[in-house]
């Protein structure tokens, strides 16, 4: 089964058994509500134990959730440092506007030039405010930033892991 990470269990929060998570998706309101169940897998471990969301609620930077049956700091304890997954079943493609992507979707693809030189893969994706950049790690070992802006991004073929850039002068 493929898991999908949703969010980091950071720490507990207080006595009665709130954890506080570090989201790790940019769906938060239909990942974080009440009711929804998310696998939890504790540090180092590969089975998840399921849980169902009680309460969320937002705190600084962070969310912080309690779970159905789990009032007490001793029973979250062990999840500390944990991921909060979904399944591929859980997610809902209907998210997704025209020209978005879910990040495993990009996460590996190759990135080539519109002449085909191949530049790199992608390895990690960063939340400027404005627009997302592709960490691209170079055929060279050099890592590129790639805005994912139209004047730069000119093709994403999510089943082929291929995307076609316009390299502008100063990009690479």
């Amino acid at each position: 089964m493929e898991w999908f990470n949703v969010g980091r269990i950071v720490n507990t929060h207080g006595v009665r058994g709130e954890v506080r998570i570090l989201s790790t998706t940019d769906f938060e309101e239909q990942r974080f509500v009440v009711g929804n169940k998310l696998a939890a897998f504790k540090k180092n471990d590969k089975k998840p134990t399921w849980v169902t969301i009680e309460s969320v609620r937002r705190h600084k930077n962070f969310i912080l959730l309690t779970f159905e049956g789990m009032h007490n700091i001793n029973l979250v304890e062990p999840f500390k440092e944990g991921m909060l997954k979904v399944t591929q079943d859980q997610m809902d493609e209907d998210l997704l506007e025209e020209n978005e992507y879910f990040y495993h979707d990009i996460i590996g693809c190759s990135v080539v030039s519109e002449e085909g030189e191949t530049i790199g893969e992608i390895k990690d994706i960063l939340e400027t405010g404005a627009n997302d950049v592709w960490v691209v790690k170079g055929t060279k070992g050099k890592e590129h930033y790639i805005p994912y802006i139209e004047d730069v991004v000119k093709d994403i073929n999510i089943d082929e892991k291929v995307i076609t850039i316009h390299v502008m002068e100063g990009l690479l």
